[in-house]
């Protein structure tokens, strides 16, 4: 055992005390080296920074690395250890084979903390032997533009869910302590308002005020602070004129000094040089070390110019080293809270093998997979009739592509590791599924693909369906179509994907359309009117097996959406929950109503809601809001139901959005039973900001609407009002 030196040293001693010991004891330049976070993918480069930068945090080194970096830096002069940190985004991404669960957009439609909270968990689990102990995620964004690239990465439109949400997967990511062996560090990103993209383009200056924000965006990531949540991540945009990176009243005196969050604030991507090389509002390093560390940003992210930037903004007399020392302390703190002064982490590969996918982690997976699938159309052909379906022709260019089926921030997306992927052998694609739970025979063709016109592949894919009693076709995107960098101008199904299904519909086969996708496409009519069309977005490693059981009803289908579905792009932005106010309820040439609503989607059964009730109609700001309905599974089928409220605001001092997602339940409903389900929402959540930019509960009168889906006509309305 090694005999303790210092106090820092000392593990009985409180975590603020060690802090204090070390401080004292560092170096300016030792302390610039904790706010540095470099890039690993080049080795000797990166150890050099190690040496020569102090440097206190590496992401995306390659798993074999990590026990060489962690080793340099038990070596120097104060055994100062790593925080090693990576993009584990819906899985231990880039773990060849890991197990990779849904995008949060496919996981949110399953409206399941529960199960988020497990998927979180289960990737700590997997990541936590290989030496890294930070994971650059939740994502905290709101979806509005849907062009936008990284919309898969987000929980969807609604502020409340993104918060509850990204609230469990930080419960399952950081766990009840810190230091214990299979918790790591979340992130909460991209703070604040980095999807408000104009035209959908990636980055782009955000059109905000502080009000908006207020109102909206910033709500999520106020719940991740309560729930104790170590990191923050920087958005790369700028808001009116200011990159978030600069913007002193979002990072320091909102998050910090009026939420009163202790953990560190990372920027993104060389936001501190995107200052000077590109929105070029600082003229050198050094002014942007200042203005970055006063605004409140603690470790900076790949920024090559910032350990010089920041010395000589200090040694000039530019920066006050006391921001430097906050931002030290921050990064300290949470390197005290993880045990990595006792416990570095290092890498054991051989665990990591052990673990990863493990029969309980594929299980979670599939859950995962099998509660996000929606179903947003059905005439009756599902599920299967095995008296009437006997041979099914699967089609489609996402129909076997197991890539698709992952989705972005996986290996083969191009993120961190190039030219590696998962190996197809670990994932069940749709045409694995359906050949383990359909008993019939399966043809298969891909018929196209989707980034290339050839239509070479159709005739094949219609002799299929000609000899079939079923056609599933498989229509979607692919990496190239997703992510980071990659905004789409529209949102059409592109290639010749509907060549491709209005010849096999033209052959007169019942034919189900499957949707694998990073976020919703136009659905013109020949989607939309084919006999049954299922939404999986990406719905990971079981999506097959969650689809066959669906296909041939081991599962019943219980998603809804958290995005909504536009019928043309130039309804975009067709968020539910969009300001009141406007003249008329429709474009003089469509309804502004989307294809598919927020919080819709469809079952084996159907469910009737009646007696809804509210318990008490005049409430005090310290009340709640408790309403009670009965809902009656009148299908054949076990189900779950996802039963939402929202809040109406009838008249406000500002204006404010026609209604919002308060509170919903899932319940569970036997064929035949009737369930009565409570919903209880504090008044203090039916608040609005004012023009003052104040969070207040107004007195007056409101509604609570109760029902499947945020479409009126799924709703009932209830009134009570608050003095």
């Amino acid at each position: 055992m090694i005999k303790t030196q210092h106090p820092y040293q000392d593990p009985g001693n409180p975590v603020e005390t060690r802090i204090d010991d070390l401080m004292q004891r560092m170096t300016l330049e030792e302390k610039v080296g904790q706010l540095m976070q470099v890039n690993g993918q080049d080795r000797e480069e990166a150890l050099e920074k190690l040496d020569s930068q102090h440097a206190g945090s590496f992401l995306q080194v390659r798993w074999d690395w990590l026990a060489d970096f962690i080793e340099r830096a038990g070596e120097t002069r104060l055994g100062i250890p790593l925080i090693l940190g990576n993009d584990c985004i819906h899985g231990f991404s880039f773990w060849k084979d890991a197990t990779i669960l849904p995008t949060q957009l496919a996981a949110a439609c399953s409206w399941n903390t529960d199960l988020i909270e497990q998927g979180a968990r289960i990737t700590a689990e997997e990541m936590v032997q290989s030496g890294c102990s930070w994971t650059f995620s939740p994502v905290l964004c709101i979806t509005r533009d849907l062009r936008w690239g990284r919309v898969g990465e987000t929980f969807g439109e609604d502020p409340y869910l993104i918060g509850e949400f990204g609230a469990a997967m930080i419960r399952g990511y950081q766990g009840e302590d810190l230091s214990a062996v299979n918790s790591v560090l979340a992130c909460a990103k991209h703070y604040a308002g980095y999807s408000e993209t104009l035209g959908g383009r990636d980055a782009s200056e955000a059109e905000l005020s502080r009000r908006k924000l207020k109102s909206f965006f910033l709500p999520p990531f106020q719940r991740a602070v309560e729930a104790g949540v170590g990191t923050f991540m920087t958005g790369y945009q700028a808001i009116d004129g200011q990159p978030s990176t600069a913007n002193r009243w979002l990072l320091r005196e909102t998050l910090k000094d009026e939420w009163g969050f202790d953990g560190f604030m990372v920027t993104d991507w060389n936001n501190v040089g995107h200052m000077v090389e590109n929105q070029k509002v600082c003229r050198d390093y050094a002014e942007a070390a200042k203005v970055s560390m006063e605004a409140g940003n603690d470790m900076i992210m790949t920024t090559p110019n910032f350990y010089e930037g920041c010395l000589d903004a200090v040694n000039s007399g530019q920066l006050d080293v006391k921001w430097v020392d906050d931002a030290v302390r921050r990064i300290l703190r949470y390197k005290f809270k993880l045990g990595l002064f006792e416990n570095p982490r290092m890498p054991d590969l051989a665990k990591v093998d052990e673990r990863k996918q493990s029969p309980a982690h594929r299980e979670v997976a599939l859950q995962m997979a099998r509660e996000s699938a929606v179903l947003l159309e059905n005439n009756g052909v599902l599920p299967l009739q095995a008296k009437q379906v006997k041979k099914i022709a699967l089609i489609g260019p996402n129909a076997d592509d197991h890539l698709a089926q992952l989705g972005d921030w996986s290996l083969g997306s191009g993120q961190a590791i190039k030219n590696s992927a998962h190996n197809k052998e670990a994932v069940v694609t749709l045409l694995d599924g359906i050949k383990t739970h359909f008993d019939g025979d399966v043809l298969y063709e891909k018929g196209c693909e989707i980034l290339n016109d050839s239509t070479d592949g159709i005739a094949a894919a219609v002799e299929i369906a000609k000899q079939s009693d079923l056609a599933v076709v498989v229509l979607g995107d692919c990496n190239g179509l997703m992510g980071e960098w990659r905004s789409t101008a529209t949102l059409d199904l592109q290639g010749p994907q509907l060549a491709l299904l209005e010849a096999v519909r033209a052959t007169g086969v019942k034919t189900v359309v499957v949707l694998v996708h990073s976020k919703p496409n136009i659905l013109p009519a020949i989607v939309t009117e084919a006999d049954a069309v299922v939404e999986l977005f990406n719905p990971g490693i079981r999506g097959g097996d969650a689809f066959g059981e669906i296909l041939t009803g081991k599962a019943n289908p219980s998603g809804k959406l958290t995005v909504s579905v536009p019928r043309h792009i130039g309804q975009c932005p067709v968020f539910y929950n969009q300001v009141r106010g406007q003249h008329g309820e429709n474009y003089a040439d469509l309804t502004q109503t989307p294809m598919y609503a927020f919080g819709y989607g469809k079952s084996y059964n159907t469910y009737r809601y009646e007696n809804a009730r509210i318990k008490e109609t005049q409430l005090g700001q310290q009340d709640h809001v408790e309403v009670s309905v009965e809902v009656t599974n009148e299908g054949q089928f076990p189900g779950i139901e996802t039963v939402q409220a929202y809040i109406s605001d009838l008249y406000t001092s500002a204006t404010w959005p026609l209604k919002e997602l308060k509170g919903y339940a899932r319940v569970s409903i036997a064929p035949g039973a009737t369930e009565t389900v409570q919903i209880k929402i504090p008044v203090s959540a039916c608040s609005l900001v004012n023009v003052a930019g104040e969070r207040v509960v107004e007195s007056g009168d409101f509604q609570c609407l109760v029902g499947s889906s945020s479409r009126n006509q799924d709703l009932v309305a209830l009134d009570f009002s608050v003095k």
